[in-house]
């Protein structure tokens, strides 16, 4: 997509702090974190969110949460906790409109979330 930020970054027309990035995937910080540890999983694919998802993309999302975990790991929060976010829509907190996961950790979640 000419207009997503978020293909931009991925095809490296603007700068991010990558923290990963495979050949599914590019793992960028979040420019306004909402915890200690914000990054931002997104697939290299582009789609909207997941009412787009196709059959096909089941395998992508998956290798998300595999991602996350390694990540959590890696980085040493993964006993600690951490949370995996997929906002839907604009009522939902959607603002960039490329489906992306928020990998958010280093400190205590409620729930119901707000």
């Amino acid at each position: 997509m000419r207009d997503c930020i978020f293909c931009k970054i991925i095809n490296g027309e603007i700068p991010a702090k990558k923290v990963f990035e495979d050949d599914r995937v590019v793992v960028i910080e979040d420019i306004s974190p909402a915890a200690p540890v914000h990054l931002l999983i997104i697939p290299r694919k582009h789609f909207v969110n997941a009412l787009d998802m196709l059959p096909t993309d089941c395998e992508l999302v998956g290798h998300v949460f595999q991602v996350a975990a390694a990540i959590a790991r890696e980085k040493g929060f993964a006993e600690k906790g951490f949370r995996v976010v997929n906002n839907n829509n604009a009522g939902a907190g959607q603002s960039v409109f490329h489906i992306h996961f928020h990998l958010l950790a280093g400190r205590d979640f409620i729930w119901p979330p707000g």
